[in-house]
Formats: structure tokens, C-alpha cells, sequence
């Protein structure tokens, strides 16, 4: 039986900085507010001509380079992204082109906050039927693109960046144990962009009523979401005949410090086995677990044959997890 084996990781994030102290003069809020409610100290924005494909593009290299592979190698280029370049092209035909992947099928995957899951277990999937052997797994945002800055309930919460994996079929008994993917769409207004789609075509007046940004209802996803993860954790350990004693690192999805540490404290997990970096780049949807990942690795805070749990909830409402044996 073959597996799908993390050979590379990585990731960027665009260089302009975004701290607390900025949005004082741009909202009614404060650091003292922001850090407090979410353990956002600052993020990244993506600057000019600077685009989700610009960043994914050194965020894929980055991992194809670790790996020691080629881009002409690869079989399946997979992106996760809610803010691709253009409607059409996909950003993974784009991204197929600007790396030189003349030999891989491209898509986009769809899924908000764990689009990089359901593409990572997507691609776990084409490497266990032998349809591929080397396929590269990417998350992208840029939500400052799609982020309301007069609205102070939700522009201190996002930022940009792009993380990547690139998946090799392997014999062993590393990688990818099992992937757990769940949607709920009746509950999809609570977090969303009424703008845009076919639904409400763009127009002049979708545009003043400001109808192409991100909206949410925090106080309810926020009690969704800490459910919602704790349950995709612990099936993710069931399913593996596991305790969270077992686990060596939690790579969560980065949207709210008080998220991440409820969930660590229902798995009983200390802090030393929890990734969190959300203080550095607040909330960047599909791009926050590879990017987190990615950071994980290159700090040497995973070795070999430890065993990582990603988990991720976010729009439509999605969510996940993922179990990896390094």
C-alpha cells in the first residue's frame, strides 16, 4: 500500500507589515483590544504587484527545493484559495506555468479555512490509488483584498501568505494516515462574501454597499469552530486507535489564540506540543496550517516518525483534520 509522504515543505509572506498600532488609526480599536480577543499582534499585506500567485510561487519553490524535486516532475499541482488571481484561469494553471510544471494537471479547491486539508487529502487520495507520484499541495490567501477596513469586528482578524508541501509516494510507513473532511452549509451566512457570484453579479451598487468583503458573526463561529475542531481532532485520533498523549505537535488552523488553546486544553495537550503563530500573521485562511507547518520543520520542532495533527475549520462552514507520521 503506498503513502503520501511530505517530502517539502514551504511558505512566504509578503513584506509589509501590518501591526495593532496601525489599525488604531483606521478603527475604533486598540492593541491592548486586539491582542487580548485574539492573540493578533500583526500581519502580512500583501503590497503592489504583489498577488496570491506571486506568493505561492516562492511558497511552492520553497518546498519543491527542500524535497530536491524538479517542477517538470510533478503529476498534480493542487491550490487551495479562496482569492485566486482571476475567476478563470485557475491560480493552479497559473502557478503551473510560472514554475515550469509543464507535465502537471492543475485545479483550485474551495473549502475557506480548510481548503489545505481537503486539498491535502485530496491529493493523499491520488497517491494512494497509484494515479500519481508526486504531487504539490499549496494554500494561498490574500484577504486583505477581500477584508472590510472600516469594519473593526473583522479587519484586525486577516492577513496573506501562501504555504506549500510537496506529497511523494512512499512504500514506508511514513505520511499521511488518514484524512477527515466534514462541511455544514446551512450555516454558511455566518461567515461569507455576499458579492461577486452569480447570486449578486458585480455592479455598481453591490460595490457601495460594500458587498464584496468578508462578513462574519464571530460570537457564533467562534463556539462552532472550537466544536467543530475538537471533534475532527479526536476522530482523527480514534480512527488511528490513539490518545493525544501520542501526539508530538498540533499544527491548528491560525484564527484565534482563545480557539487554539481550547482546543489544546480539551485534548490535554501542553504547550511545548501546540504550533501557534497566529501573533505574527493573524488569520490567513488556507495558507495558515502550511504555513504553520512549514515554520514547524524548518524550527526543527518535528522529527522523524513523530506523529502531527493538523486541524482546521473555516467558511461553508468546513472542517477538518489531518493525521501525518513524520
Amino acid at each position: 500500500m503506498y503513502r503520501a509522504k511530505i517530502t517539502g515543505t514551504g511558505s512566504c509572506v509578503p513584506a509589509r507589515v501590518l501591526t495593532n498600532a496601525d489599525f488604531e488609526g483606521m478603527v475604533d480599536t486598540s492593541d491592548e483590544w486586539i491582542t487580548a480577543r485574539t492573540g493578533i499582534k500583526e500581519r502580512r499585506i500583501a503590497g503592489e504587484g504583489e498577488s496570491s500567485s506571486t506568493i505561492a510561487c516562492q511558497a511552492a519553490e520553497n518546498a519543491l527545493e527542500m524535497a530536491g524535486c524538479a517542477a517538470h516532475e510533478l503529476d498534480r499541482i493542487i491550490v487551495a484559495t479562496i482569492t485566486p488571481d482571476t475567476p478563470t484561469p485557475s491560480l493552479g494553471c497559473i502557478l503551473q506555468t510560472r514554475l515550469g510544471a509543464v507535465n502537471a494537471a492543475a485545479f483550485d479547491v474551495s473549502a475557506g479555512c480548510t481548503g489545505f486539508l481537503y486539498a491535502l487529502s485530496l491529493g493523499d487520495s491520488l497517491i494512494r490509488s497509484s494515479s500519481c507520484e508526486k504531487i504539490l499541495v499549496v494554500g494561498v490567501e490574500t484577504l486583505s483584498r477581500i477584508t472590510d477596513y472600516q469594519d473593526r469586528t473583522t479587519c484586525v482578524l486577516f492577513g496573506d501568505g501562501a504555504g506549500s508541501v510537496l506529497l511523494e509516494r512512499s512504500e514506508s510507513d511514513q505520511g499521511i494516515l488518514s484524512t477527515h473532511l466534514y462541511s455544514d452549509g446551512s450555516r454558511g451566512e455566518l461567515l461569507y462574501i455576499p458579492g461577486g457570484g452569480s447570486a449578486m453579479p458585480t455592479s455598481h451598487a453591490s460595490v457601495d454597499a460594500r458587498a464584496h468583503y468578508l462578513k462574519m458573526d464571530g460570537n457564533k463561529v467562534y463556539k462552532i469552530a472550537v466544536k467543530s475542531l475538537y471533534e475532527a481532532a479526536l476522530k482523527a485520533l480514534e480512527h488511528n486507535n490513539i490518545t493525544s498523549e501520542d501526539i508530538a505537535l498540533l499544527v491548528p488552523h491560525q484564527a484565534n489564540d482563545r480557539i487554539i488553546q481550547a482546543i489544546a486544553k480539551r485534548l490535554n495537550l501542553p504547550p511545548e506540543k501546540v504550533f501557534v503563530n497566529i501573533q505574527k500573521y493573524g488569520n490567513t485562511s488556507s495558507a495558515s496550517v502550511p504555513i504553520a507547518l512549514d515554520e514547524a520543520n524548518r524550527q526543527n520542532r518535528i522529527k522523524e516518525n513523530d506523529l502531527v495533527l493538523l486541524d482546521a475549520f473555516g467558511s461553508g462552514f468546513t472542517w477538518g483534520s489531518a493525521l501525518i507520521k513524520w
